[in-house]
């Protein structure tokens, strides 16, 4: 992977949200910010794009330089389907950032399943941000969503440096079943597994103060609650109880589409 962040654009307000974010995230990592808008072309052999998307891609570079002055930003349009193009920009990118499903319906880069399927596919991590999201917001702990599998183990890495880079709290958040026998207590499996994915990462993060919350419940509704005090929600594509023919999880698509922080999903590449 190079040193870079790639945002999709298609003109809509929640895609500048996304652009906003973009920008701080390339500004913190010290990367470059390329500005990807995908035109699927209206005849097979039709592929010349329209001079309003490359207008439209022009004002997201120059909006994602007024958030990051300093941000080296390229605009591109790229002919194809938006899953197809994001997901091969993903093999040279070190975060994709795209809008998620906001309240009140579904419009361009939105259409469909759009970001589910390319956290499915991404080469890379992917952000996905609400239109309503405070994106530059620097108020808050990172939370990262801890289930033991291996998506899960790479988001802990993830999580990491998402904390250092923002200088912010890691609290890292396991959720479990209550047993009605004692509906208080956490297992011990539980808290041995929680401590299994975070060791060693604390050694090599040292400034990262780590919190541990072991929470009782449904692990995407102990999520989105701990998001309404988040900056940001780090998650595994898919968990330890998802099926071989799903290719992202149930936990993962819930947060993406409904949690109050922005949302960057993990999958495990190698």
């Amino acid at each position: 992977m190079g040193n870079l962040v790639v945002v999709g654009v298609d003109g809509s307000s929640t895609a500048l949200t996304a652009v906003e974010a973009a920008a701080t995230a390339a500004a913190r990592r010290g990367a470059a910010l390329r500005v990807v808008h995908a035109e699927v072309p209206i005849k097979p052999r039709l592929v010349v794009p329209d001079p309003a998307v490359r207008t439209l891609v022009l004002e997201a570079a120059a909006h994602a330089l007024q958030v990051a002055p300093e941000v080296g930003v390229t605009p591109a349009v790229v002919m194809g389907d938006v899953v197809h193009v994001l997901e091969a920009e993903s093999q040279a990118a070190d975060l994709i950032v795209v809008g998620s499903r906001g309240t009140g319906g579904i419009t361009g880069l939105l259409l469909g399943s759009t970001p589910v399927s390319l956290a499915a596919r991404s080469h890379c991590p992917v952000m996905t941000v609400g239109e309503k999201h405070r994106a530059s917001a620097d108020a808050g702990p990172v939370v990262l969503g801890v289930d033991g599998s291996p998506d899960s183990d790479e988001a802990v890495d993830v999580a990491f440096v998402e904390a250092a880079q923002r200088q912010a709290e890691l609290v890292a958040v396991h959720a479990w079943q209550p047993d009605k026998a004692s509906p208080g207590t956490a297992p011990e499996s539980a808290e041995q597994l929680l401590a299994q994915a975070l060791a060693g990462h604390t050694d090599t993060f040292p400034d990262v103060t780590v919190r541990r919350d072991l929470v009782g419940g449904k692990a995407s509704e102990v999520l989105l609650e701990a998001s309404k005090a988040a900056q940001l929600l780090v998650v595994g594509a898919r968990g330890r109880s998802g099926l071989a023919g799903l290719l992202l999880g149930s936990v993962s698509q819930a947060v993406m589409t409904r949690a109050h922080c922005p949302v960057v999903t993990v999958r495990r590449t190698t």
